[in-house]
């Protein structure tokens, strides 16, 4: 899938499909790729989700830009809106939940990264992922934090898909939210808001290595 999303992706940002420009088929694709239809399906998500094309039921996909999306859309909410509603919900919501969380939070905790590292279905990844973050607002005991989460959860669960398939995220995620539950079993305050800190520096780093990436620079003929 990534192989076929990045040529794909090379080929709108050169200007072979230009924006208008329909796609071949997913039937075509699968022939041309030698891949099933599923995973050209998952590239040509990962293609809209890049903000390169859209998908026209009963019609095709259709390029509409020769670039990624600078603030990539997931659901009802921008990239952008997210992190900035997360960095100041879920950073604060980690470190009460240090201080809060009772000793069914730590089991339901350590039961989800268990079954997170386990996890081999990105779509079971996904859903672990959101479950996890929507617990550890539970543990801080405060309900508008968690109705805030629960209200975002289908925008977190795109962009988590979208981190995993384009950036490869979910075994340093995994590591990530051991670190959190740790910190927040250890009572820290202090571990866990670094711990949230960092998970969420990572992936909004990840995300913008992916809309905008760092590109090997051309060889000339007389070099």
């Amino acid at each position: 899938m990534e192989a076929v999303l990045a040529y794909l992706r090379r080929a709108i940002e050169r200007g072979d499909y230009a924006v208008g420009d329909k796609l071949p088929s997913e039937a075509a694709l699968s022939r041309e790729f030698e891949v099933s239809r599923s995973v050209i399906r998952e590239a040509l998500r990962g293609l809209q989700a890049l903000g390169l094309t859209v998908s026209r039921t009963g019609k095709g996909t259709f390029v509409t830009a020769t670039g990624p999306a600078e603030n990539p859309t997931f659901g009802n909410y921008s990239a952008r809106d997210l992190f900035e509603v997360r960095r100041h919900v879920e950073i604060p919501v980690a470190g009460y939940a240090a201080l809060r969380r009772t000793p069914d939070h730590l089991d339901l905790l350590g039961h989800l990264v268990e079954r997170m590292d386990a996890e081999t279905d990105n779509t079971a990844w996904v859903a672990l992922d959101s479950l996890f973050h929507i617990s550890i607002a539970q543990a801080s005991d405060n309900p508008v934090f968690a109705k805030v989460i629960e209200e975002i959860r289908d925008a977190l669960a795109r962009q988590s898909a979208f981190l995993n398939q384009l950036g490869d995220r979910r075994a340093e995620s995994n590591v990530e939210h051991r670190r959190i539950v740790t910190a927040i079993a250890e009572g820290s305050e202090t571990d866990a808001v670094a711990a949230m800190t960092a998970h969420l520096e990572h992936v909004e780093k990840t995300l913008t290595t992916i809309v905008r990436p760092v590109r090997a620079p051309e060889q000339n003929g007389n070099d």
